[in-house]
């Protein structure tokens, strides 16, 4: 098992390494580098001291295990990094590491009280020992954080997923799939192995070396995945210069303030429904909403507020009917007849075969295949 956790741990510092030589180099890039380096010095140290460190160092233990606090919101920062268009941190996320320093402190301070610090221990030698009413509720602090975070993080999925409907025409590489994944599996695992843990500490079941080795066998292949996948995570939300040019990320308040007049409006479908006939920007399958509203001279904020007020569509469906109707007329056009189904569909747009299919059947009602059969009988 140690071989297994130094393997994680030198994994963790080489996607560390490979990362730091990315370039360019977004905000969630070097999230996930401190985030790397913190598992991999979790992981190794975990490996070379897990033997002897909760029977000899009871309360330097504790302290160990408070680094569980900090997995939590490391995800829940760098999914945070990626959904926004946020080219920095803001102060109030550092708040969510606020619990493991005031674990850390309050250990600091009761190991100059040998009557507290006697009764804090992440092992049990005899049941007659009462742990501290406060360490009692740090561990159940310690416990809740990674359901929690886990919680927050398909919150911030479901933001992703109206952001990507409102500034994409395409979902292909930036619906993270890889990473819901990741935390789907991750927090049930991770929530199975605290509740065994928590099992222990109460009702003295198991053992601790069996519960810290089960969250870091999980956590080593973590490490791996995390490693891989994010390192190969580019950049959602581009930078684009000026702010009329932008992506719509905040939903609630998205036409907050707006004053786009009525005669404006009526100047901007023009302008775009010509766009649409005449340049076809949507056979651009990287098409987005700021890329479309520099081409078009329209504000990104005025342009998805036409979108979705006079075409009642988002940025994705609105495009996405566009390539259908293309995909449409090239299926009955002679000229494409040497051209398979999906070959018309990268013709017309589209860069997936499930997207194209999923995409295809919501708007028609028909599968690709089912609608040539029609049209070709």
């Amino acid at each position: 098992m140690k071989y297994i956790f130094l393997i994680a741990a030198f994994n963790a510092f080489f996607f560390a390494v490979l990362l730091l030589q990315k370039k360019p180099k977004a905000l969630h890039d070097n999230i996930l580098v401190c985030w790397l380096v913190y598992l991999g010095l979790f992981s190794g140290s975990y490996a070379f001291y897990s033997q002897y460190l909760f029977t000899r160092f009871p309360l330097l233990s504790s302290g160990f295990i408070s680094l569980f606090m900090l997995h939590g919101p490391f995800l829940f920062i760098y999914l945070y990094a990626l959904v926004s268009k946020e080219r920095k941190l803001k102060r109030e996320n550092l708040l969510h590491f606020v619990p493991f320093i005031c674990l850390n402190l309050y250990l600091l301070i009761a190991s100059f009280f040998p009557v507290i610090s006697e009764r804090i221990r992440m092992n049990h030698v005899s049941r007659d020992i009462m742990p501290p009413v406060l360490f009692i509720i740090f561990l159940i602090l310690t416990a809740l954080s990674g359901p929690l975070y886990f919680i927050l993080s398909f919150r911030l999925f479901r933001k992703l997923d109206i952001s990507i409907l409102d500034n994409f025409s395409s979902s292909a590489k930036i619906d993270l799939d890889w990473l819901r994944k990741l935390v789907y599996i991750f927090g049930v695992i991770w929530t199975a192995l605290i509740v065994i843990a928590v099992i222990h500490h109460v009702f003295h079941l198991f053992s601790m070396t069996f519960c810290t080795d089960g969250l870091f066998l999980s956590l080593s292949v973590f490490i791996i995945l995390i490693g891989y996948f994010g390192l190969k995570q580019r950049e959602i939300f581009s930078h684009y210069p000026g702010n009329d040019h932008s992506y719509i990320t905040e939903v609630k308040i998205k036409y907050a303030g707006s004053v786009l007049k009525e005669a404006d409006a009526k100047q901007y479908v023009e302008k775009l429904n010509h766009q649409m006939a005449t340049e076809k920007p949507y056979l651009d399958p990287d098409l987005t909403l700021p890329k479309l509203a520099t081409g078009l001279e329209i504000p990104s904020h005025y342009l998805s507020q036409v979108i979705n007020e006079t075409f009642k569509l988002n940025f994705f469906d609105f495009i996405n009917q566009y390539r259908v109707e293309e995909v449409k007329a090239k299926i009955i056009d002679p000229k494409f007849d040497n051209f398979s189904l999906l070959g018309i569909a990268f013709e017309c747009g589209f860069n997936s075969k499930s997207a194209f299919n999923r995409i295809f059947k919501k708007l028609t009602g028909l599968t690709p295949t089912q609608y040539k059969k029609i049209k070709s009988g």
